[in-house]
């Protein structure tokens, strides 16, 4: 395994004992000092990716129950009446500090909203809220994501030989501004392709809430639509991407049509070694768990830390507070170093007839 390949950077490391000073934002501190200290987590759901409840849920239990800090963790199951109430509860319970991956951002923000006015700190974790009020906000770089997902494409589509190759795109949801990063990001490295006539744009459509089986549905009409004349998919996690690989093998076209993906999730692995799937990118929850809680932690105990970063929130313009991670492309020969990295198991990856393609790929 090269030494080194995943290791993710924080781009705004926190003081070590640094506490801002108050500003406009509640911290905290009274709450703290006013009851015991306790974190509430709100996920967003379990269907769209297997991350929140197989890897952001256990390491952000291991940090919490580590550092002698109550939590509570709820999914809102893609709900957002559901993510409202348990808000509601989490704060009539006596959290002090509120952790959460919004659904969209009206809800978000509405809940961020009744934290504040509660004296309740707050975190918005892998997703920003527009218009909201978080004190931080800890993601990876998520345009950076996107860009390595478009370099990939473009990377498999170039071995592919494929001459003026049409480029359809599964974008994430509208209502997640992750979802506008990343096409951003991936839209920066194609574009100019387009323009120049090296690729041709294909269908371009948005799948609402990540629902992997309407981006199927949704894939279904774009290769109708194009009679079959898609040379490359531009999918935005590895859900989608999957959908579309499905409707593909229906068509016996995969592994001839490039998909892109991400998140690193098993089945994502398992489509990049039986050459299905081009890439996907691997963002280390791990570190973005581990940040999360420790700004959480910090809160709870009344302390605010710096983190030497801000992104602008495009909706009130404002600055928030900020870590952004470091997102990593995995190809076939990397998918090694995943599994090595603790982040999914070979058992996960390699059982059955994905035992031999492992092999191939240097999986030990």
């Amino acid at each position: 395994m090269r030494k080194g390949l995943l290791a993710l950077t924080v781009v705004g490391l926190l003081a070590a004992n640094g506490v801002a000073g108050c500003g406009d934002q509640l911290t905290s501190g009274d709450a703290a000092g006013a009851r015991k200290p306790k974190i509430g987590v709100i996920l967003p759901d379990s269907r769209t990716s297997a991350r929140w409840e197989g890897a952001d849920r256990r390491f952000l239990e291991e940090a919490f129950d580590a550092a002698g800090i109550d939590s509570d963790i709820q999914n809102a199951q893609g709900d957002k009446s559901q993510f409202s109430n348990i808000a509601e509860q989490m704060i009539t319970n006596g959290a002090t500090v509120l952790m959460i991956v919004n659904l969209d951002s009206g809800t978000g923000k509405a809940v961020l909203e009744k934290a504040r006015s509660q004296g309740i700190a707050t975190i918005d974790y892998d997703r920003l809220t527009l218009g909201g009020s978080a004190q931080y906000y800890v993601s990876f770089d998520n345009e950076a994501v996107g860009k390595l997902q478009g370099q990939g494409l473009a990377k498999c589509l170039t071995e592919k030989g494929t001459r003026k190759p049409v480029v359809a795109f599964l974008n994430g949801s509208p209502t997640d501004n992750n979802a506008t990063l990343f096409k951003s990001g991936y839209d920066s490295v194609l574009k100019p392709k387009f323009d120049a006539e090296e690729f041709r744009k294909g269908p371009d459509q948005w799948v609402p809430d990540w629902n992997n089986a309407q981006a199927g549905v949704i894939f279904e009409q774009m290769l109708t639509q194009t009679e079959g004349r898609i040379d490359g998919v531009l999918a935005a996690n590895d859900g989608l991407g999957n959908a579309a690989i499905s409707v593909l093998k229906k068509n016996k076209l995969n592994g001839r049509v490039p998909v892109t993906g991400q998140d690193a999730t098993a089945q994502g692995l398992r489509n990049i070694l039986a050459g299905d799937q081009c890439m996907t990118v691997y963002k280390a929850i791990k570190d973005e768990a581990k940040a999360a809680a420790d700004l959480a932690i910090a809160l709870a105990n009344g302390e605010r830390k710096e983190t030497g970063q801000t992104v602008r929130d495009p909706e009130s313009d404002r600055a928030v507070d900020a870590i952004l991670l470091t997102p990593k492309a995995i190809y076939a020969d990397d998918v090694a170093d995943v599994i090595a990295d603790g982040f999914v198991t070979k058992d996960e990856v390699c059982s059955g007839e994905y035992a031999k393609l492992c092999a191939t790929a240097g999986v030990n």
